[in-house]
């Protein structure tokens, strides 16, 4: 049965598919980016709001720019705003924007743009004045308050955390001081892997209705299309012809539906941010397929979409109405890319996995990366020339050769070795890097306001790979060259803005992470299994980067916030870190929040507190060089007993684990209704009898001390010392109770932003 996503369909859409999303927002100018069905004039004009953001006043910054032509149905623009004048937009005050879309001279105002006869009434505003509003960060830092997440799947388990977003905005709409000042989501905004066989179903024929053709696959020396590849039947040419490694060590379901084509990988950022595309129903299991079991996992991936679908309104109009950065990790492309040598080599030097690559890297520019960096998608820079080149692209049906090689260039694909076929590496110190071409577009960025800076970094495309150790080595996830462009330089450059108060860093991957999971890791590393767990996306598996890294961030800084995800559960790591000839001491606090649909099995459990009664984290000791840079864990013991290893070394930390404190209910997210479907309020109900038995979904069972691993949302905020107390940052997570009846919670978290380990005072 084949999803009916032709001309027909299309032409009934609102002209608005997705978005708008707003973008990289500061005192001088506004992105908005928005995905159209038909090629357009877009004009952005931003407005002073009074009386609380009630009603609109003068037009402050202006802007407007032409779509591009992604496809026959598919035009994205992402547009800045700025002051003809220099005007300059300041903190605590609501802004409100406006598009107008201009096509074949009809002009139509986005919320005309944004309905259609099945969509007659479409929300993205918290005002009966129905423009989206935002708030720039204040200027104190006890005033700020950042939301970050990562890890969101359509089809995995649990409630989405996302939606809970747009109820926090929704409860403080009119207060400037109090609502969420920056969204920062980062990593797996999408899964090019384990796609659900319904989300590949809609994708694939989405995706050629998008482009108008249906794009050629290299798949065993022929030519194939992706419906020619249909759901639950990719594995084997996703792992033996592309060379993907998610579905090793029997894990093909992970791969059974991967996103192979660019169509596709456009199609699955449409579905995860907008529910315009996606169909009104579902087939039944029984009328795609006669296996049992593929029934099975069928229905059951539908019965999650349709949660997921439900509350995505709310996750549009969250969206709308905050700044949205982004980074990817490794499932904005597949699982494991870059992960080491040996998978560079193993997908890049094979055309089917060269191809995904390169799609879900251009899909990522245009859908993410465009409203990050608007600077590089100016007039005559290396963005406007990738657009350019990916219009037409697609404008001669995927056959200008000129043009493809042009987006390989610009989204930094290497180059191939004539000789072998595989991809060209190049030495940067003790490491090999990929080869890139010097116009290609860098994805690390930096975003600032009065009172704090965040650097997002790259840890995938510049990783640094042992040139003296076997392919499956874990890598520098920055290899030195990135250390300087994207750490060092960034740091260097802010250091005399005294006005900073707080330096965030985003590391998509965790720079420390429990330490069942390091032996895990470990354990694998041994055995050669490196793809199965991921071996070396964390930080702390290459031992030498991380003392890199934290003596080069502390070179500069003595406070550092990271904010992470990744790993489908939430917590929060103290680091007291002191020179051992000197009185400087120095504080990173490292911030989780993941997954925001993906919960597991595993996460469950060490949810509760069956982790603290089994596996309780201890606190950890290194000492540390750094020149040339490295560090060695010792225990509190040889600390204690043996002072002349401490004397020796030049620096020593010590990481322990927050405690959350008790459980809350959050009252900005009273109305449940909009975030949990009838029918799963319906069958929550019908198992309500249940619930005194099931005691491991018990209130107290479920309050674990060290971390969040049910779907979660992340909100920080400072709160500064006073006669009693010191400086603290607290990460608020929010999830769903497993408790009847299902409410929205949160854990709060709560760190100090001093050194406050006994050793290092």
């Amino acid at each position: 049965m084949k999803y009916q996503a032709g001309d027909e369909f299309l032409q009934e859409l609102p002209l608005i598919l997705a978005g708008p999303i707003l973008k990289h927002t500061e005192p001088e100018s506004v992105t908005v980016w928005v995905a159209l069905k038909q090629s357009c004039q877009v004009e952005l004009k931003v407005y002073e709001t009074t009386n609380n953001g009630e009603a609109l006043g003068n037009c402050l910054l202006e802007g407007e720019r032409s779509s591009f032509a992604l496809g026959k149905y598919l035009h994205v623009v992402a547009i800045t705003a700025r002051s003809p004048v220099g005007y300059r937009l300041t903190s605590d005050r609501l802004y409100a924007y406006d598009l107008q879309l201009t096509a074949a001279d009809q002009t139509r105002q986005m919320q005309q743009a944004l309905c259609s006869n099945s969509s007659p009434t479409v929300s993205i505003s918290y005002f009966a004045h129905q423009k989206p509003t935002f708030v720039l960060p204040p200027n104190r830092l006890q005033d700020l308050q950042i939301s970050h997440a990562s890890c969101r799947k359509p089809h995995g388990h649990g409630f989405d955390a996302l939606p809970i977003l747009d109820s926090l905005i929704e409860a403080s709409a009119n207060q400037p001081q109090h609502r969420p000042h920056q969204l920062f989501l980062t990593g797996d905004q999408i899964y090019g892997d384990d796609v659900a066989d319904p989300s590949l179903w809609v994708a694939t024929t989405l995706g050629d209705a998008l482009l108008g053709w249906e794009e050629k696959l290299p798949v065993n020396g022929v030519y194939c299309t992706p419906q020619q590849l249909p759901p639950g039947q990719r594995a084997d040419v996703a792992t033996n012809q592309a060379g993907l490694t998610a579905g090793l060590h029997n894990k093909s379901e992970k791969v059974n539906s991967h996103l192979f084509s660019l169509g596709e990988y456009y199609a699955t950022y449409l579905l995860a941010w907008s529910p315009v595309c996606w169909p009104t129903t579902f087939p039944q299991g029984h009328q795609v397929t006669r296996d049992r079991h593929a029934i099975k996992d069928w229905n059951q991936a539908v019965w999650h979409l349709r949660q997921f679908i439900y509350t995505l309104w709310k996750v549009r109009r969250a969206l709308a109405n905050i700044p949205t950065y982004t980074i990817f990790d490794d499932h904005d492309v597949s699982d494991d890319w870059n992960l080491n040598q040996a998978w560079c080599l193993r997908v890049l030097g094979r055309p089917l996995g060269r191809r995904i690559v390169q799609n879900a890297l251009l899909a990522y520019t245009v859908f993410q990366g465009w409203g990050n960096t608007p600077g590089q998608f100016t007039e005559d820079k290396s963005g406007e020339k990738l657009l350019a080149a990916a219009q037409a692209w697609s404008a001669s049906q995927g056959k200008d050769a000129k043009a493809d090689d042009a987006i390989a260039r610009y989204v930094g694909m290497p180059a191939n070795d004539p000789a072998t076929g595989l991809p060209i590496l190049v030495r940067d110190g003790s490491v090999f890097i990929l080869d890139r071409d010097p116009e290609a577009l860098t994805w690390h960025y930096i975003v600032r306001s009065n009172c704090h800076e965040v650097i997002v970094l790259d840890t995938r495309t510049w990783r640094g790979y042992p040139a003296d150790q076997k392919p499956i080595a874990p890598p520098m996830l920055l290899c030195p060259k990135a250390f300087e462009q994207q750490l060092l330089l960034p740091l260097q450059q802010v250091a005399e803005q005294t006005q900073i108060q707080n330096t965030f860093v985003i590391a998509p991957t965790n720079v420390f992470g429990l330490q069942v999971i390091d032996w895990i890791h470990h354990w694998h590393l041994q055995r050669e299994k490196v793809f199965s767990t991921d071996v070396g996306d964390a930080w702390n598996i290459n031992v030498e980067a991380l003392a890199k890294f934290l003596t080069t961030l502390f070179e500069e800084r003595q406070q550092v916030v990271i904010l992470s995800g990744d790993i489908h559960y939430s917590s929060v790591a103290h680091l007291s870190y002191a020179r051992t000839h000197s009185k400087l001491q120095s504080v990173l606090v490292q911030l989780t929040a993941s997954a925001l649909k993906n919960e597991e099995i595993l996460t469950r459990l060490i949810h509760t507190r069956l982790k603290d009664w089994l596996l309780p984290e201890k606190v950890r000791h290194w000492i540390g060089w750094s020149n040339p840079p490295n560090m060695v864990e010792i225990s509190a013991k040889q600390l204690h007993h043996n002072r002349q290893m401490l004397a020796n070394s030049e620096w020593h930390c010590v990481l322990e684990w927050i405690p959350r404190n008790t459980v809350q209910t959050s009252t900005c997210t009273a109305d449940i209704l909009s975030l949990i479907a009838p029918w799963k309020r319906a069958e929550n109900a019908k198992w309500k009898w249940l619930q005194p038995l099931m005691f491991w979904k018990f209130r107290w069972f479920q309050d674990g001390r060290e971390v969040v691993g049910l779907n979660n949302l992340g909100l920080v905020h400072f709160e500064f010392a006073d006669a009693s107390n010191s400086d603290k940052v607290i990460q608020d997570l929010y999830w769903f109770s497993c408790w009847y009846p299902t409410q929205v919670v949160y854990s709060r978290f709560e760190s100090e932003l001093t050194p406050n380990h006994p050793l290092l005072r």
